[in-house]
C-alpha cells in the first residue's frame, strides 16, 4: 500500500465524518496529536482507533511529549516533565546524567503507548548557545555536541525501548536560531565549517535513527532558502550528515515559511523532504495540502517501510522501579 506522503491532524476530540471520508481517501502517513485532541485517557485511544480506522492500517500517531512547556499530555493522563535543560541540570551526578534521561523517556513512552500513541517527536538534539531564542533554549539538552549526542541517543532509546519512534529533530540543527519560527524565518550565518564540527555533528551522531523532522531555518552560508524548502540543504542533511531516515516537515503551516500551504508543501517534497506536517488548518486546507503532495515517492516509502519496521513490542517495565531509580539520580526532583 503506497501512503499518502503527509502528516495531518484533527480538530477536536474525534473525527468527523467529513475528515474520515479525507483520511480514507488521501491514506496520510500518519497522525499527530496536540492538546486540543486531548481529554480522557479512553478519548484519546478511541481518537487513536479513529485515525487508524480511517487508513485501514496500523498507522503511526504521534505527538509532541518532550516536557515542560512543549507536552500534549499532562495531569492526570502524564506526568508534569520539567523541561529537558532542567532535568539534566537536576541530576545530582554528571555521570548518571544519560541513565537519568534514558528513564525519563523510558516513562514517557509508557505513557504513550498506553494510550496508542506510538511516535514521539523527540530527541531535540539542537545544541544550546548564549543565544539560543527564549522557545528553544530549555528544550535543549545542553551547548556541547558529545553530551546532547549521548543524551539524545539514551533518549531515543528509552523511547524505542518502550514501543514508540523517535523523531529526531530539528534537521540538521536549530541552537543558532535567535528567532522563533512559528512566528519569523530565523537566519543563521555561522561558517559552514563550524556548523558541521558542531550543530551538523550533533545530528550525524543520530542518522541511523528511523524519523526525522526539518527545521525552517536560513543557513545563510550555504543557502538562501528555508532548510525544509532547499534542495541544498536536504542534500547536505542526506549525505554530510548521512540521515536516510524518513524526513518529515516542521509544521509548514508556521510563519517562518511564506506561501499557500499546498505550494509549501510540494516544494518540501521537491527539496527531498519524504511527507510535510501540516497542522491547524480548516478541512479544505488540508485536503488541499494532501492532494498537492500525493503519494511517497519510492525512496520515500521505502523510507517509511523501514520505519514502520522499527517499532516494537515495548520491554518489560517495573514503574515503581524506575521512578525510584530517577527520583534517587535527581534528588527526588523528577517532575516541573
Amino acid at each position: 500500500m503506497r501512503f499518502g506522503a503527509t502528516i495531518l491532524d484533527a480538530e477536536g476530540l474525534r473525527l468527523t465524518a467529513e475528515e474520515m471520508a479525507l483520511f480514507r481517501d488521501t491514506n496520510p502517513f500518519g497522525f499527530i496529536l496536540f492538546a486540543r485532541n486531548v481529554d480522557s485517557a479512553d478519548q484519546v485511544r478511541a481518537l487513536c482507533d479513529d485515525f487508524r480506522n480511517a487508513v485501514g492500517r496500523n498507522c503511526p500517531i504521534t505527538i509532541d511529549q518532550e516536557g515542560g512547556r512543549v507536552q500534549r499530555l499532562r495531569p492526570p493522563l502524564a506526568r508534569q516533565w520539567m523541561p529537558p535543560l532542567e532535568h539534566v541540570e537536576r541530576v545530582l551526578l554528571p555521570e548518571n546524567t544519560t541513565r537519568a534521561m534514558y528513564l525519563r523517556y523510558r516513562l514517557i513512552a509508557q505513557e504513550l503507548f498506553a494510550l496508542g500513541i506510538d511516535s514521539n517527536c523527540a530527541p531535540m538534539v539542537d545544541l544550546a548557545g548564549s543565544e539560543t531564542h527564549a522557545f528553544l533554549k530549555n528544550r535543549c539538552y545542553a551547548s556541547d555536541v558529545q553530551t546532547v549526542a549521548e543524551l539524545g541517543r539514551a533518549a531515543a532509546q528509552g523511547l524505542l525501548d518502550g514501543g514508540v519512534l523517535p523523531v529526531v529533530k530539528h534537521l540538521p540543527g536549530h541552537g543558532r536560531a535567535t528567532a522563533d519560527s512559528h512566528y519569523d524565518l530565523p537566519h543563521v550565518g555561522t561558517d559552514p565549517d563550524i556548523l558541521d564540527s558542531t550543530d551538523f555533528a550533533a545530528f550525524r551522531s543520530l542518522n541511523d535513527l528511523p524519523m526525522g523532522m526539518t527545521a525552517h531555518l536560513v543557513y545563510d552560508a550555504i543557502d538562501s532558502v528555508p532548510a525544509t524548502l532547499s534542495p541544498v540543504m536536504m542534500q547536505l542533511i542526506r549525505t554530510q550528515i548521512g540521515f536516510d531516515g524518513l524526513i518529515m516537515t516542521d509544521d509548514i503551516s508556521m510563519k517562518a515559511l511564506q506561501g499557500a500551504p499546498a505550494d509549501l508543501a510540494r516544494a518540501s517534497l521537491d527539496a527531498g523532504c519524504d511527507v510535510a506536517l501540516y497542522c491547524n488548518a480548516p478541512l479544505a486546507d488540508r485536503a488541499a495540502v494532501a492532494d498537492s503532495v500525493g503519494e511517497m515517492t519510492d525512496k520515500a516509502q521505502i523510507r517509511a517501510e523501514r520505519a514502520l519496521a522499527a517499532r516494537r513490542t515495548p520491554d518489560e517495565l517495573d514503574i515503581d522501579a524506575a521512578e525510584a531509580e530517577l527520583s534517587a539520580l535527581m534528588g527526588g526532583l523528577v517532575y516541573g
